[in-house]
């Protein structure tokens, strides 16, 4: 008998480039082993989904010499950029939400977010996907 899938909600309130890649690349591994996940992006977090600003993330802005050697080592890894985890996580099933109250605060628009984005209903946000998780996360 197969086991019910696991919720999952992530949460992600940055948009230094190493916690985004590390809550999405936590969010795809768990979606592809199964679990339903929905990642939410609020205060500066909204700016990772920001379809003109998810590109030019950085890691360790203020230590830009260290940053720097980061990305350089990920991408001899040829680990993927986290535009592309954002692409195969909403193509392969999982939610991103928008904190509808960080989006208008930072100067954005539903229009701006990525592909696949939406912005969230707060209240069943908390209701449907937080409180009935089986596992919280945040970044």
């Amino acid at each position: 008998m197969d086991k019910p899938a696991k919720n999952v909600s992530i949460m992600c309130f940055h948009d230094e480039l190493c916690q985004v890649f590390n809550a999405m690349m936590t969010a795809l591994s768990l979606l592809r082993e199964g679990a339903n996940v929905t990642v939410y992006f609020g205060s500066r977090g909204v700016n990772a989904i920001h379809k003109d600003k998810v590109g030019a993330l950085r890691c360790l802005p203020d230590q830009p010499e260290i940053g720097e050697a980061v990305l350089k080592r990920m991408d001899e890894m040829d680990l993927p950029p986290v535009e592309d985890l954002f692409f195969m996580f909403t193509r392969e099933g999982g939610k991103v939400l928008a904190c509808p109250l960080n989006v208008p605060l930072f100067g954005m628009s539903e229009r701006d977010l990525i592909d696949g984005a939406t912005l969230a209903d707060p209240a069943r946000y908390y209701k449907e996907v937080v409180i009935p998780a089986d596992m919280n996360l945040t970044f």
